[in-house]
């Protein structure tokens, strides 16, 4: 769903050990920083060459860490490796429950799955609730920017005319992001694409039964309407770890004559702190893996991304 060059041009920008389905390379940066979300727990240092698992490392020793939220055994989380009764079907779809990879086939250790993009210095799961990859969904909804006209508006310097995204300012960690979230066991995609945006977006669980009906109806248009998957695959995500990590499909849902989202009133809800249409330009620094899905969206739309026309490869 894009070009090669834009691809082979990002995987130069970016040192690479993984591929998504798309062929896109993808490396682990966030998923080394410490302290590890929401906790004061260092990760093990990993150097750069150590990061794959092909390279031999006998003195690799990962700091092990699962947090109390998890252990306590909400319905969204697994129970422990050893656990009795707990036998999961890694690399298939296990009852409800989605443990295939969308990046094909990895490793089980020990009992444990094992991140395909490489070492994270941190084994057990972390915030994540499931062992192996934990499926999120990313609707990257947008509309042209438009002056009071309602022309659209073209950037000064690449001539390209200016794309805006919905962005949601999470709660947990104060970074912009795109509003979505985790597949409940059973759901399908597209549900959790929609459902997602009208949580975060819209704030729907707030919203009364004939408000939520009249939302529905209006989105109804966007999300039934052609759309594009720009992105599917593993996420260089602060929360991964060893044995948990986050992979997603980031879908792009466009509002071509605006019509649509003007009559939608835009309201932070569940875990979003602030919500706003976001001009996008290479300027932003968003949560995740979130600027890239982005990119590849003005570059599907021959949208505005960066003055220096280097950068656009």
């Amino acid at each position: 769903p894009f070009s090669n060059l834009s691809a082979s041009c990002w995987s130069r920008l970016h040192p690479v050990n993984m591929f998504n389905s798309y062929n896109v390379k993808f490396h682990h940066i966030k998923a080394l920083t410490s302290p590890y979300p929401g906790s004061h727990i260092e990760r093990s240092q990993v150097p750069e060459d150590k990061v794959g698992w092909l390279t031999e490392w006998k003195d690799y020793n990962p700091v092990e860490y699962t947090a109390k939220s998890v252990l306590a055994g909400p319905s969204w989380a697994d129970p422990q490796i050893n656990d009795e009764g707990f036998s999961p079907k890694f690399n298939e779809r296990d009852g409800e429950v989605e443990r295939k990879s969308l990046n094909g086939l990895y490793v089980v250790e020990n009992g444990r799955p094992r991140n395909p993009a490489g070492r994270t210095g941190l084994t057990g799961r972390g915030l994540l609730g499931r062992w192996g990859p934990n499926h999120a969904a990313d609707p990257v909804v947008t509309r042209w920017k438009r002056d009071g006209s309602g022309n659209k508006v073209a950037h000064p310097v690449s001539g390209k005319n200016i794309l805006q995204f919905v962005a949601i300012k999470r709660r947990d960690c104060g970074e912009w992001a795109i509003p979505g979230g985790m597949v409940d066991p059973g759901e399908k995609i597209t549900a959790t694409l929609k459902r997602e945006f009208e949580e975060e977006a819209l704030n729907s669980l707030q919203k009364s039964p004939e408000e939520k009906a009249k939302l529905e109806k209006q989105l109804q248009k966007l999300f039934s309407q052609e759309h594009l998957v720009v992105y599917r695959g593993y996420v260089d995500d602060p929360r991964n770890t060893d044995n948990a990590w986050m992979e997603t499909e980031a879908v792009n849902y466009h509002d071509e004559t605006g019509e649509t989202m003007d009559n939608l009133p835009l309201e932070a809800g569940d875990d979003a702190g602030v919500v706003k249409w976001v001009d996008i330009s290479e300027k932003l620094e968003l949560y995740a893996s979130h600027s890239y899905f982005i990119k590849l969206v003005t570059e599907k739309r021959g949208a505005h991304w960066s003055e220096d026309p280097a950068s656009e490869c």
